[in-house]
């Protein structure tokens, strides 16, 4: 199999097979074994998630909705009207205005939030280096393809060629 992948390569790249990198020794073996290189990432890059990495990207796709921002401000809003309500009404509330409680929380929840966020942003951008890998594959498989094609028939043209002036 080795000359096979040996030839494939010096005809395409103009390199012996232990010369290339891995990117392109896993072409030509493809080649030459006729399999195909593509593949989804989304459904590979899935299958490698932990737990606690697909709960990351889950809660910083809520994160970053609208659905959070409403629920925010739908938090906020009881939050600082319960407070004004119990004051009115002369009761102790839970938070006196300046709101210094309500102001620990959000710093708590932005301190966790954004490691979160940046997990995410982490790996996609993993996810994103894993697709540009296999389309680096795909295009090169899809240049070594046409070039020995444009070879094969560049062969067959030069006998058309030879037999032509054979004929004559």
């Amino acid at each position: 199999m080795k000359k096979i992948w040996n030839r494939i390569s010096r005809r395409t790249l103009g390199k012996n097979f232990e010369q290339l990198g891995d990117e392109e020794q896993q072409v030509v073996v493809s080649i030459a074994e006729g399999e195909a290189i593509s593949q989804n990432t989304n459904d590979t890059f899935k299958d490698q998630m932990t737990f606690g990495e697909k709960a990351a990207d889950k809660i910083a796709e809520f994160g970053g909705s609208w659905g959070f921002i409403g629920w925010f401000f739908l938090m906020l809003g009881l939050w600082i009207g319960s407070n004004l309500i119990l004051i009115a009404q002369g009761k102790t509330a839970f938070d006196q205005p300046p709101f210094i409680l309500l102001t620990m929380v959000l710093s708590v929840v932005a301190a966790l939030q954004a490691p979160i966020i940046m997990m995410s942003q982490n790996r996609q951008s993993k996810k994103d280096r894993m697709n540009s890998q296999i389309h680096y594959e795909v295009s090169l498989k899809l240049e070594l393809e046409v070039t020995r094609l444009h070879q094969k028939i560049e062969s067959m043209r030069i006998k058309l060629e030879e037999q032509d002036d054979d004929d004559i």
